[in-house]
């Protein structure tokens, strides 16, 4: 189980982390809504696709689980910044099938469904599971797993980057926002001394401090430059 040194000063800055953690967040949440507005004003999805959003809300239900009493000791600071992102997700993917054609809508219902059919697995089967602290590592596992690979996801857009030599693809605000968020949460699971918080979220401070490096490294590039990189990595 978790266990959180008593003194006032470790729980204020444990506090704090995940305060600052909840609000460095937003950015994350907030980055789609450029997209969605395109989609809506153009009454089309076009090419977007739906799926980083249904994984994104997995992700956030599964970190809610984590972070609930039943699970983890004292983790309110995870179960609210997942809540809210997991509303900010369901939002995007609602509307995305308002919007979307008749085939796709009937595509992300379905795969809806099965993602809420495997997170009441997940909470029914981890309920079954007698022992507190083997329930805990079983879904912080999950968890864990779950971060790790959605903090993996900007991979491809770091090797385009250095491919193109173009940061245009990777926007500065969300790099931040990302590197932010995953610095003080990887504060306070080290507050909290609980590895399956501070382990992904190092990753992710890591791979934050990547993509501000190369940004700031590629941002004096011209546009011209940036762009006949693109087409030609394009036709290799």
């Amino acid at each position: 189980m978790v266990f959180s040194d008593p003194s006032p000063a470790f729980s204020i800055c444990k506090d704090a982390a995940g305060i600052a953690g909840n609000v460095f967040a937003f950015g994350l949440f907030l980055s789609p809504i450029h997209t969605f507005r395109r989609v809506i004003r153009n009454r089309s999805t076009e090419q977007f696709s739906c799926l980083p959003y249904i994984y994104a809300l997995l992700n956030c239900l599964i970190c809610v689980w984590y972070g609930s009493p039943f699970i983890s000791v004292d983790n309110v600071p995870v179960m609210t910044v997942n809540s809210i992102g997991g509303v900010f997700q369901l939002a995007y993917i609602i509307l995305f099938i308002v919007y979307a054609e008749k085939t796709k809508k009937l595509r992300m219902l379905g795969v809806l469904l099965v993602l809420f059919g495997v997170f009441a697995i997940i909470v029914y089967g981890s309920l079954q599971i007698a022992d507190r602290g083997v329930r805990w590592i079983f879904v912080g596992l999950l968890s864990c797993a779950s971060l790790i690979s959605m903090f993996a996801s900007p991979l491809f857009i770091i090797n385009l980057v250095i491919r193109t030599q173009s940061v245009e693809f990777m926007p500065f605000y969300l790099s931040l926002s990302t590197f932010l968020m995953s610095t003080s949460f990887l504060l306070y699971g080290i507050f909290n001394l609980d590895v399956f918080i501070y382990v992904p979220n190092g990753i992710g401070t890591i791979l934050g401090i990547v993509q501000l490096a190369l940004y700031f490294h590629y941002k004096n590039k011209s546009r011209e430059d940036c762009r006949e990189q693109l087409i030609v990595h394009t036709l290799k």
